[in-house]
């Protein structure tokens, strides 16, 4: 068996990261996902790897607090009719909320969901081994389970592989699951998402 998970952190007493659905903002409540995915990804790196990018305190990440760093983050990665639907729009936007919080460390390239089965759970394994969360982009689905993931961002913060079962660790709605790699990979439709890959700038 091989099983690895990033470390996280809480919102408040109970919440496993964000969620969009506590913003009054009409906009971030409907399609603040990737938004979301941003300001935890952002809130990881700060604890764990040593940046700057969350404004308030990371010792003590208040509901409160959490909402006013996602409307910071807006503007970034603004919520928009078609949702934020290519690996390039979330890029660009990260790129330049790191840019303007005068953070070089972090970079990002993407991995297109049009890849090998293959190819894509050891570039999972890769990135967890190396202690990056992975923001990840479902477009339509065809499995029922992935119901709640249709066109939506949520994060890949582990990876559970052994004989007859690969489920990676989906962090999203202020909650975690596991769920089947292969399943969620394989969408069943032409148009892809795909993964985010942060690494190091050197």
């Amino acid at each position: 068996m091989i099983k690895k998970e990033l470390p996280y952190f809480a919102v408040g007493e109970n919440d496993y990261g964000g969620a969009q659905g506590w913003f009054t903002d009409r906009w971030m409540k409907i399609g603040g996902c990737a938004a979301v995915t941003a300001c935890d990804s952002s809130i990881y790196f700060d604890i764990y790897r040593g940046t700057r990018l969350y404004p308030k305190d990371v010792k003590n990440i208040t509901r409160e607090d959490y909402l006013e760093f996602g409307m910071e983050m807006k503007p970034y990665l603004k919520p928009r009719f078609t949702g934020i639907d290519t690996l390039d729009i979330y890029m660009d936007g990260v790129n330049e909320f790191l840019a303007q919080r005068g953070e070089s460390s972090i970079s990002m390239a993407p991995f297109d969901g049009e890849a090998a089965y293959e190819d894509a759970r050891e570039a999972v394994k890769r990135q967890i081994d190396g202690g990056f969360p992975i923001p990840t982009l479902t477009l339509r689905h065809s499995a029922p389970a992935m119901a709640d993931y249709v066109w939506h961002w949520y994060l890949i913060t582990g990876y559970w592989f052994e004989q007859g079962m690969e489920l990676v660790k989906v962090v999203t709605y202020g909650t975690w699951r596991w769920l089947a790699f292969d399943m969620l990979w394989n969408t069943g439709y032409s148009r892809k998402g795909g993964l985010v890959l942060f690494g190091e700038n050197h």
